[in-house]
């Protein structure tokens, strides 16, 4: 895992499906859809949180955490639908890397959405490894981010 994977809401951009398509170039499998190679790396600060915090947007903080309104409203709101659809939590994700360091944030992520067959990174959105279960992303429908 990459440290500028992480983005300041406390999404590892290696799991999402639109970071995964573009790694793997899916849309030449027949799929329509943005690619996406992270928030820091696309030069963003946060896809979900930047457009409405301004500490975000002026780069005065690097991750959620270090804000005095930590958690805020708005990434209460992410961090429900992300732990309803999703099964992951970007509150207990800042909270990991701000006590136990980012180091071992990345190992832990890393151990915790490891594909068993493969070694590869299972994607958040689906539950699936891209490099795995392409067939099954691509013949049902049901896995299919947007589609559903």
């Amino acid at each position: 895992m990459q440290e500028e994977l992480i983005a300041p809401c406390g999404m590892n951009c290696r799991l999402c499906v639109a970071y995964q398509y573009n790694q793997m170039d899916l849309n030449k499998h027949g799929f329509h859809r943005t690619y996406c190679p992270g928030c820091i790396p696309r030069g963003k600060n946060c896809l979900h949180m930047a457009d409405a915090c301004e500490k975000l947007a002026a780069g005065a903080v690097r991750f959620c955490f270090e804000c005095d309104d930590f958690p805020c409203k708005r990434l209460k709101r992410l961090d429900k639908r992300y732990r309803t659809k999703y099964h992951m939590s970007m509150i207990e994700n800042l909270e990991s890397i701000r006590d136990n360091g980012l180091d071992a944030f990345l190992f832990e992520q890393g151990e915790k959405w490891k594909c068993p067959e493969c070694g590869g990174v299972i994607c958040c959105h689906n539950g699936l490894c891209l490099a795995c279960d392409l067939d099954t992303l691509i013949y049902n429908r049901k896995y299919r981010w947007g589609e559903q």
